[in-house]
């Protein structure tokens, strides 16, 4: 016996109405399953505002303000604020970069994970010293990701690279509410 679902212009079975969906929810399912891949941004850096920013400008001439997905670098105004600043624009400065994103912050700044020359630019600040590993948002990251970032500001903390220089470095997050 086939089960009847509702009433609009004839009969809507299980049957028929699992003929329109079965395909969709396979779809799902599969790219459930094997994960949805960010968008991603190709492009050059044409401007690099602090340790944790940058512009990018896409082949179509287009700009986009991007925000290092996974760290949070000094503050204007804060100690090693222009280091961090200095460290990323010679990674990354004129270069051509991947930027993997992730969401859209309330800036209007993408945020994503940026690839230049197969190196993590995030990853890159962290073992410098020249940011925090920025927990707060650590769930939109991979875990594996998650745990490199961790280990290299462990790293960096412990070696007294970049600002892990100072005694007590104030993270950025707490500066802002200063």
């Amino acid at each position: 016996m086939i089960g009847i679902i509702g009433l609009h212009r004839g009969l809507l079975t299980v049957r028929s109405l699992s003929r329109l969906l079965l395909p969709k929810l396979l779809l799902l399912c599969l790219v459930t399953a094997f994960g949805v891949q960010a968008e991603e941004l190709w492009g050059r850096v044409v401007r690099v505002s602090d340790g944790d920013s940058i512009t990018v400008i896409d082949a179509g001439r287009k700009e986009f303000r991007v925000r290092l997905a996974g760290i949070d670098a000094p503050e204007r105004g804060q100690p090693y604020n222009r280091v961090a600043r200095t460290s990323l624009s010679h990674l990354l400065a004129g270069a051509i970069v991947v930027v993997q994103v992730d969401k859209v912050d309330r800036f209007g700044r993408l945020v994503g994970r940026v690839q230049v020359g197969g190196m993590d630019a995030s990853l890159e600040q962290l073992r410098a010293g020249m940011a925090w590993f920025y927990r707060r948002y650590e769930d939109d990251l991979p875990p594996a990701l998650r745990s490199a970032y961790a280990a290299a500001e462990g790293e960096a903390r412990a070696s007294r690279s970049g600002l892990w220089r100072d005694a007590e470095p104030v993270p950025p997050w707490v500066w802002r509410r200063r």
